[in-house]
């Protein structure tokens, strides 16, 4: 993972989450890679009840099969509310998927998987998290893609109670993130990079 965003920056809003040796800044770009030890992870330091939160994401060209790329909002404990974007991997020639899900107190399971209408690896793209207490809306660069509505009044729990951080990551998921695990990371690619600006 790759992006435009200052490190001084960057160090104000959030703090690296784990693996902070596969971080590297190049002028504005950050770098977060993949490799056959470890994937990358950062979190803001602030967590928010409402609002909208986007990133600008370029993924990988080539080979990426097995790996997946995460921005998300979540909080904290078994309970816990989180609201996904995951870009799986693929082999060369075939399209991204992009996997969103919504956690309410700790349950998913609400998985949806869309092809990208452009390729991701080509220019900068801008995802977004909207959510107030009636909606959680998925956009990608400003085109709403998925819409979770409230219906508390039908005994649906909805997460509206919780404070959530944001978060990133590239990491190792060849288990399932491509062809349902068919398609395993390729490590002779390593390390794999990807982009991440402007959040």
């Amino acid at each position: 993972m790759e992006g435009l965003v200052s490190s001084a920056k960057f160090d104000e809003l959030f703090q690296p989450s784990w693996a902070q040796d596969h971080f590297a800044y190049e002028g504005e770009l950050l770098r977060l890679k993949l490799d056959s030890y470890s994937g990358a992870g950062f979190q803001s330091k602030s967590k928010y009840m409402f609002g909208k939160v986007t990133v600008q994401i370029k993924l990988v060209e080539g080979d990426s099969a097995g790996t997946v790329t995460a921005f998300y909002m979540s909080s904290e404990g078994t309970n816990h509310n989180e609201f996904d974007f995951e870009f799986l991997g693929n082999t060369t020639g075939e399209p991204y998927l992009v996997q969103t899900n919504v956690y309410v107190n700790g349950v998913g399971n609400r998985e949806q998987r869309l092809s990208l209408w452009f390729d991701p690896t080509k220019d900068f793209h801008s995802y977004s998290i909207f959510w107030n207490q009636r909606q959680v809306v998925f956009l990608v660069d400003d085109t709403p893609i998925r819409l979770h509505t409230n219906m508390e009044n039908k005994g649906i729990p909805f997460p509206r109670d919780q404070a959530m951080g944001v978060y990133s990551s590239i990491w190792n998921a060849d288990d399932w993130a491509t062809q349902g695990g068919r398609v395993k990371t390729d490590w002779s690619h390593a390390p794999i990079r990807r982009l991440l600006q402007r959040i």
